[in-house]
């Protein structure tokens, strides 16, 4: 007998039910495991997108102030300016838009956030302070025309309104850059 083309088989002979078990011990359980694996990686996650063509891509929001309690409350007159100072500069250095959420007033820093209430109506909107007046000295603020038409003032120029502070502004208080 040739020893380089014979094998001796040392075992208990494997007849074809024994290879059947192998297979089941240890084939079926990896090909199992492989399909789990294989269908995990078709499962949905959470993923970043970029919109697609002509979308807007969502805008980050400033927190909303309507919650936030008064740091100063005042009651007065306001009064409203428009189309003649649209495009001017302001005592801040913002070029006036009367569509804009803004206000004048004599002493608040730039910057600061109020809720400007309408008392005949409740009406209320929040506008930003980028300019010095008004100087009508029986008026406590002058709003953009959007701000007074939100707080439907428009048709009699003035109103009785109540001004929250919300947020203090960090600018320059004067207007003439000192």
């Amino acid at each position: 007998m040739d020893d380089r083309n014979s094998f001796e088989h040392k075992g208990p002979e494997l007849d074809s039910h024994s290879h059947r078990s192998i297979f089941v011990a240890f084939a079926l359980p990896a090909v199992a495991l492989g399909f789990a694996v294989f269908l995990a990686g078709c499962a949905s996650a959470v993923r970043f997108t970029f919109p697609g063509p002509g979308t807007v891509a969502p805008q980050p929001t400033m927190p909303n102030a309507s919650n936030v309690p008064p740091l100063l409350t005042i009651d007065g007159i306001a009064s409203y300016y428009s189309t003649g100072f649209n495009g001017k500069r302001t005592a801040s250095g913002e070029i006036f838009n009367k569509n804009a959420l803004t206000a004048a007033n004599r002493e608040f820093p730039f910057g600061t956030l109020l809720r400007v209430t309408n008392l005949g109506n409740g009406e209320s909107v929040e506008v930003t302070v980028n300019d010095r007046g008004p100087f009508d000295m029986s008026r406590i603020i002058d709003l953009s025309e959007a701000a007074a038409r939100d707080i439907g003032m428009i048709q009699a120029g003035t109103a009785r309104v109540r001004i929250q502070v919300l947020k203090w502004g960090t600018t320059d208080t004067t207007g003439d850059g000192s």
